[in-house]
């Protein structure tokens, strides 16, 4: 930090196992990943390219690159482990990563339906083939709502799976899975969820501040945040801290 202030709370430090700000890149150009990083590298935990991107962003390479130089992990979006996986070419992406030099991986059926037991085995492939893996829970389909006991065997069994966390699905939007069209936090699916699952476990997809500080308030700085926008990445930092108006008195005396 730039100066010393008194009553911060304590945030993990890098490279951190919770607390973890995952971005969300969209497209950025390798001009604007390079000075996202020299603003936000502190404070960025996973990259994530999202959904499809990946497929069609020119200097790919080029690209990882410039996160992998700076230590930051990253990872193809879930939607396009998903469009391969519909289309028959699961090994064809296991090299694709391995081409790219990507060790971490999202699986994810927010966009098909595959039994759960066999998602659950591509985990365990995925994890035996020495990738880190994210799986994604809930769907991207507004209509589908899945009770709290299920998202929790879910979760469990996708952990006991070898997934290292668990990412609660609401796409780059913030209003499906575990919260409603208007955005707002489902809240006693999350506060059922962390009866079961640890928070250090769960990346809350959270791309709306409101959301942010709902996760903030409920589990405390060190809560695990996913879909940030690049820009919001400092912000969030401070208001993780109370250097925020919304949690500005929230470890005030604490």
């Amino acid at each position: 930090m730039n100066f010393n202030l008194t009553q911060i709370p304590d945030r993990t430090q890098k490279p951190r196992n919770n607390g973890l700000t995952m971005v969300m890149d969209k497209g950025l150009s390798l001009a604007e990943a390079a000075n996202f990083l020299s603003v936000s590298h502190p404070h960025v935990d996973i990259l994530k390219l999202g959904f499809g991107t990946s497929f069609v962003t020119p200097n790919l390479r080029e690209k990882i690159q410039i996160y992998q130089d700076a230590n930051v992990p990253l990872y193809f979006g879930g939607t396009l482990f998903e469009a391969f996986l519909i289309r028959n070419q699961f090994d064809d992406y296991v090299k694709v990563l391995r081409d790219f030099g990507v060790s971490y991986v999202e699986v994810s059926d927010g966009s098909i339906t595959i039994p759960h037991t066999e998602k659950c085995g591509y985990i365990e492939k995925l994890v035996k083939l020495g990738f880190t893996v994210l799986s994604e829970v809930g769907s991207k389909d507004a209509e589908h709502i899945i009770p709290p006991y299920k998202w929790i065997e879910l979760m469990r069994a996708e952990l006991s799976a070898g997934a290292t966390y668990v990412i609660a699905e609401a796409r780059e939007s913030g209003n499906v899975g575990i919260y409603r069209g208007s955005g707002e936090v489902r809240e006693g699916l999350v506060q059922e969820i962390l009866t079961q699952i640890p928070a250090e476990k769960i990346i809350w997809e959270a791309p709306q501040k409101a959301q942010q500080l709902y996760f903030l308030e409920l589990v405390g700085c060190n809560a695990n945040l996913g879909n940030l926008a690049p820009h919001e990445v400092i912000s969030l930092e401070a208001m993780r801290i109370g250097l925020r108006g919304d949690t500005f008195h929230l470890y005030l005396n604490a």
